[in-house]
């Protein structure tokens, strides 16, 4: 099977680069797999092909992020390779953040099904479920609904796919109700990286709470840092707070801010970016992770992670974070996104308690290995099979 996998990949920093490069790795370890065609956007460095079997990989460099072209670019450069099946790994600003070369990019899953390939699109968010003020859009009421009007449209071109891939079960049962359609299916999010006979011992020094992500809409630090300084004054505890990651695109600046206004709190890390092969160090320096969020646009990348990494969790009990832990599994401290104390309370709960700690980053090590990225891709092999075995049906049955 030749696949194609549409998709950002490091060292580019468009959205789901990360997800796209496990996605590649896994799939190239599949023997149905002969050849993956990676079409990706261009970058000044050379793709990140630091795995097993990446001779299978053939790199496609056509389109970048906001460019008015993608459309023509990804479309001729798959007409050309013939791909047995094609995989887009979207969310909706995937291919810009401006509204145009947006709305183009993802009409393409739907050109190439009218050319007869065998389409799957794994969408990581869905518009039903964004609070569009929380994740930076916009507060105006009228550009919401303009917002949820175009969105709504361009679900219906990506409904067009064979499949449609969504990473939490709430989200099969809105699309297949809203849309009239039976062709979304549920692909859990899936976890990276299983590290092999974790430690759950911690390292010397400070104890690390950590938040890892991209900041600034729907992800805010300050009541982190708030309940923290907060332990802090009741307790004689080294405590580290580890902010890993950048500004979300749509807050530039943010954390910058952020520095500036906590200058005279000791003991706070920004790291920047993390690479890719820096993700390890930075998790298991850690004592937990922390998900700071007001509200929440999907399956959480970051729980998957902490749960690889064999690490407790601190999360807000609300939207998709919620329904993503009862169905999978994971196990963590709750908190009132809204309460610094309650927050506080929850770090404490894990810091005070080392055999709790023990048990809550055993469980979410547990879990994650029953969701390893290999057992996903198998899945979208499984699903692909089945794509081309209908259409063959359907073309005998005329």
């Amino acid at each position: 099977m030749k696949v194609a996998v549409v998709t950002s990949f490091p060292p580019s920093k468009v959205t789901l680069n990360e997800y796209g490069y496990h996605l590649v790795k896994n799939f190239v370890q599949r023997t149905e797999v002969s050849e993956l065609l990676l079409i990706t956007d261009k970058t000044t460095e050379p793709k990140q092909l630091d795995f097993k079997n990446s001779n299978k990989v053939s790199v496609k460099e056509c389109w970048e992020f906001n460019s008015y072209a993608n459309l023509f670019t990804i479309c001729r450069t798959i007409l050309k390779e013939k791909p047995d099946a094609v995989l887009f790994n979207l969310q909706f600003v995937k291919f810009g953040d401006k509204k145009i070369p947006a709305a183009l990019g993802l009409l393409i899953p739907m050109i190439l099904k009218l050319f007869g390939f065998n389409t799957i699109v794994l969408l990581h968010t869905i518009l039903e479920q964004v609070d569009l003020e929380s994740a930076g859009f916009t507060s105006n009421k009228l550009a919401q609904r303009t917002y949820n009007f175009i969105g709504t449209g361009l679900t219906k071109c990506i409904l067009k796919a064979d499949k449609v891939a969504v990473t939490i079960s709430k989200y099969v049962d809105i699309l297949n109700e809203k849309y009239k359609t039976d062709n979304v299916i549920l692909i859990p999010h899936g976890t990276f990286e299983i590290t092999k006979n974790p430690n759950f011992d911690l390292p010397q020094g400070p104890k690390k709470v950590m938040a890892f992500g991209k900041f600034g809409t729907y992800k805010k630090v300050e009541i982190l840092i708030d309940a923290v300084e907060l332990i802090r004054k009741s307790s004689d505890e080294a405590i580290e707070v580890v902010i890993a990651g950048t500004d979300s695109p749509n807050t530039p600046g943010y954390l910058q801010e952020v520095k500036e206004k906590y200058a005279h709190v000791p003991g706070i890390i920004f790291t920047g970016y993390v690479e890719e092969n820096q993700v390890a160090t930075v998790f298991n320096e850690s004592t937990m992770v922390v998900f700071p969020y007001t509200s929440t646009t999907g399956s959480s990348g970051v729980l998957h992670q902490a749960g690889s990494f064999g690490k407790a969790v601190v999360m807000p009990d609300l939207g998709d974070l919620s329904i993503l832990v009862k169905e999978e599994g994971y196990k963590g401290e709750f908190f009132n996104p809204e309460s610094t104390e309650s927050l506080a309370k929850a770090i404490e709960a894990i810091l005070n308690d080392d055999d709790y700690r023990r048990k809550l980053a055993k469980t979410n090590y547990n879990v994650a290995c029953e969701l390893s990225m290999d057992k996903i891709v198998q899945m979208y092999i499984r699903d692909f099979k089945q794509v081309n075995y209908d259409k063959i049906i359907r073309w005998v049955n005329g």
